[in-house]
């Protein structure tokens, strides 16, 4: 390991990550050097680390570097491994954009849930096919509480509980990890969605991400949370082959997700990078103890 570790800090509507550059995957990121790296009051702080490698470096992602030269191996704030973060893949592109890895345009990274295609605008957001969709069958129920609601089960590359509420002060304070049941519908953990109407086809969120707590923002969870209203309003693009498009609102934002009738849902929304610096190994040495 050098002496000193290069990195960035983004976020997207406020999801923040810490961005470590390694393109021949040659950094030793342990859960418990990720869990200091983002701790906000002696590390940098973010929701999760963007570890950015080609993707022929990576056991993980060698089968995918024909057609995604970049793998984003993604890492939730406490040292644990995720398939997908929506917010991430905005920012992981902003990067690589900045870096002049890439151009303005279609860029497919690779990622855990499998290539994402993503598109950034010469200005502005970026576009990110998310892929489909899947709704498993079976009742869920959350609750926070005395309170309990059901929820629609919805994976989008990662689990999702999506709850519609009254009020998104129902939700309290989402520092641990509402309960569900059945425990079997989501054996590895779940991030819950609790969501309320603004207006037609206009939701907004908030919510528990698995292994970070709660999130200003959740890519992966806005998409959850627009395809679980449409099933609730009767639309499926699948049977009317018209696009539903919701406008859902996260604590750090908007985005605005797309469903075609051929399944693929489309992200769009800001991805910003503040801050560029470097690690001191000696630092993350005694952190760890």
């Amino acid at each position: 390991m050098s002496t000193r570790i290069a990195f960035l800090k983004g976020h997207g509507t406020e999801n923040d990550f810490v961005i470590v550059p390694d393109p021949e995957n040659t950094v030793d990121l342990s859960p418990a050097a990720v869990a200091a790296l983002c701790d906000r009051r002696a590390g940098i702080g973010g929701d999760g680390l963007l570890h950015v490698v080609r993707s022929a470096a990576h056991p993980e992602a060698r089968a995918m570097a024909a057609e995604a030269e970049w793998f984003m191996d993604y890492r939730n704030g406490d040292g644990s491994i995720a398939e997908m973060c929506g917010n991430g893949v905005r920012v992981f592109a902003r990067y690589l954009e900045r870096a002049g890895h890439v151009s303005a345009g279609d860029v497919a990274v690779a990622t855990r849930g499998g290539v994402k295609t993503v598109h950034i605008a010469k200005e502005g957001d970026i576009t990110v096919g998310m892929g489909r969709a899947l709704l498993p069958a079976g009742d869920v129920t959350v609750s926070v509480g005395g309170r309990s609601w059901p929820a629609r089960n919805v994976n989008m590359g990662n689990p999702h509980a999506v709850a519609f509420v009254d009020d998104l002060a129902h939700a309290g304070d989402l520092l641990t990890p509402p309960p569900y049941s059945p425990a079997a519908a989501y054996p590895d953990g779940v991030n819950v969605e609790f969501v309320v109407d603004r207006g037609p086809r206009h939701v907004a969120l908030r919510v528990h991400e698995r292994g970070a707590g709660e999130t200003r923002s959740c890519g992966t969870g806005a998409c959850a949370v627009a395809v679980a209203a449409a099933r609730r309003d009767g639309a499926d693009p699948a049977r009317t082959g018209t696009p539903v498009t919701y406008t859902v609102d996260v604590p750090g934002g908007t985005l605005v997700i797309t469903e075609r009738p051929d399944g693929e849902i489309e992200m769009t929304g800001p991805a910003v990078i503040v801050a560029e610096g470097v690690i001191e190994t000696e630092w993350l040495e005694n952190a760890l103890g």
